[in-house]
């Protein structure tokens, strides 16, 4: 699937406009100067269903048809738009994980938690968001029973289509379940949505949570076995996680706890045959594909410093935090972007003397503390993301422009980490096992065994500083914060929080982006969250 060269086969892009008119009209889904293929015209041929599926997984990689100039969504610079960056700034930015040196638009609101709907950054994400969602849904039109029989398609082909039908599915609730993470509700658009010009109606974070519940089930069944599909492409054990995902974070999302429906999928993904990498660093090279990572990821997004070129994803994740004294060439790129490095707050969670490998602070000319957050050098640096290989071998891309090293959505130690917090947390599942999952995760990282795990206070905040430190830059670290009560409110500071250089409470209503005003002005059927 890294390898399919992806275009925007099949999909009629005016139809992607009417079908979510909640995407705004100054980002605009329709790419210039793309012609479209006419959906009917281009299903006919029995190549077009995995071409049209890649694209699919392709939405989470890519920015438009290439690195610049042909955008999915206009009106923003193309790289920011791209999923996993917009995903990362939202997730990473807004916490004591990240900060930015650049004074790009609104780009500093994000960490000082001061964001308001006019901000581009959420604008373009959740534009991105709806047309991931749209794209699926078109699929998912063009691959019903009856179309397939129409067409006159081989029974073998119309059995892997049900495959396909699966994995779109898969995708949408991955993005729907983002959706409801940061923004909430929203629209609720499906297949069975209607094709001409509509408003739809706003659904609630509850209504989004149970769609995306119930597809999880149906989908299941329908999905292959774990470790059983061709790489980059989802099964069980990966829809298991974000069922396991979106019911830990019941709680906040519906306001009922459920803890206890998500240690059996835990339990089901730690027992599917993946394998902690003996390497931690090695998990984020350019041959993480390749190098014995890839028996660790449960779910990646597949980036190639050749086939899928974008200035978003680990391109941005590898020049961004390279600056200061910084040797690009250790990085496998041709210079650094001087932009992100992390807080004092998130240093400080490793322990001054001793080796955690998963500490990757680069302190050469920088200062741990942040006095001016345009200044790159104030703030450690974090080497995680790096587009050489194990040897050294810089990517693909010879010019060092893009980056091979695949961006993991899930991953083992997630999982182990998952089961931890079910015991600590929700006090289901077993304390001795939670405590050989930590210790596992720490004996790779040359770090210090926990003799104890209690489920109090104390063992929470272990296991949200455990997260922190072995999945810090992968795009958790808000929703965490979020569930564990720390990342609105003065219960937990960090430098810069609330645009104060020692960290200042927040208001509750940050646990939400706001709809973006141009969303609003699209549909009048949207409802504004509390606050904006």
């Amino acid at each position: 699937m890294k390898k399919i060269q992806t275009k925007l086969w099949g999909i009629s892009l005016l139809l992607l406009v009417l079908l979510f008119p909640s995407c705004t009209d100054d980002l605009s889904q329709s790419p210039e100067g793309n012609v479209a293929v006419p959906g009917e015209e281009f299903f006919s041929k029995p190549e077009s269903y995995k071409q049209n599926l890649a694209k699919l997984y392709a939405g989470f990689a890519t920015s438009g048809q290439t690195a610049a100039g042909s955008p999915d969504i206009s009106g923003i610079d193309e790289g920011e738009s791209q999923y996993i960056r917009g995903f990362w700034l939202m997730q990473e930015l807004t916490t004591d994980e990240a900060v930015i040196a650049w004074n790009d638009g609104t780009i500093k609101d994000l960490h000082s938690q001061t964001w308001t709907s006019l901000d581009r950054f959420i604008t373009a994400t959740f534009a991105r968001f709806s047309f991931q969602i749209v794209n699926c849904n078109e699929f998912l039109r063009q691959t019903t029973d009856e179309k397939l029989a129409a067409r006159g398609l081989d029974a073998a082909l119309i059995a892997e289509i049900k495959t396909y039908r699966a994995e779109a599915r898969f995708i949408r609730a991955f993005t729907y379940w983002h959706l409801i993470d940061m923004f909430g509700g929203g629209s609720l658009v499906t297949e069975n949505s209607p094709t001409t010009f509509y408003y739809p109606e706003y659904a609630t974070r509850a209504e989004l949570y149970k769609f995306v519940d119930e597809e999880l089930t149906a989908i299941i069944p329908e999905l292959k076995a774990p470790k059983s599909n061709e790489a980059y492409r989802v099964d069980q054990a990966a829809a298991w996680m974000l069922q396991a995902k979106l019911y830990m974070n019941a709680k906040v999302y519906i306001g009922t706890d459920n803890y206890a429906g998500a240690l059996p999928l835990i339990n089901k993904v730690i027992a599917s045959g993946y394998a902690l990498h003996n390497n931690y660093n090695q998990l984020f090279f350019a041959d993480n594909d390749r190098n014995g990572a890839q028996n660790e990821f449960i779910f990646t997004i597949a980036f190639d410093g050749l086939r899928t070129q974008t200035y978003g994803g680990t391109t941005f994740l590898t020049h961004a935090p390279v600056g200061g004294s910084m040797k690009a060439s250790e990085f496998g790129i041709n210079g650094g972007w001087a932009g992100i490095r992390t807080t004092a707050a998130f240093v400080d969670k490793f322990s001054a003397n001793t080796t955690d490998a998963r500490g990757q602070f680069y302190t050469d000319g920088q200062t741990k503390e942040i006095v001016d957050i345009s200044n790159f050098t104030d703030g450690y640096a974090i080497q995680k993301f790096r587009n050489v290989t194990v040897n050294g071998v810089p990517g693909s891309d010879k010019s060092g422009d893009f980056s091979d090293s695949d961006f993991p959505m899930f991953r083992l130690a997630d999982a182990y980490l998952m089961y931890a917090e079910c015991a600590v947390v929700g006090k289901v599942g077993d304390l001795g096992t939670a405590r050989g999952y930590v210790n596992a995760l720490r004996t790779r990282a040359n770090a210090s065994m926990i003799s104890t795990l209690t489920a109090d206070a104390t063992g929470a905040t272990l296991i949200l500083d455990e997260r922190a430190k072995e999945l810090h830059w992968e795009g958790h670290r808000r929703t965490d914060l979020i569930r564990f009560g720390k990342f609105s409110g003065g219960s937990y500071l960090w430098p810069w929080k609330g645009n104060v250089s020692g960290g200042a409470p927040t208001q509750a209503f940050r646990n939400l982006f706001p709809i973006p005003a141009t969303a609003l002005s699209s549909n009048n059927k949207l409802q504004q969250n509390p606050g904006y």
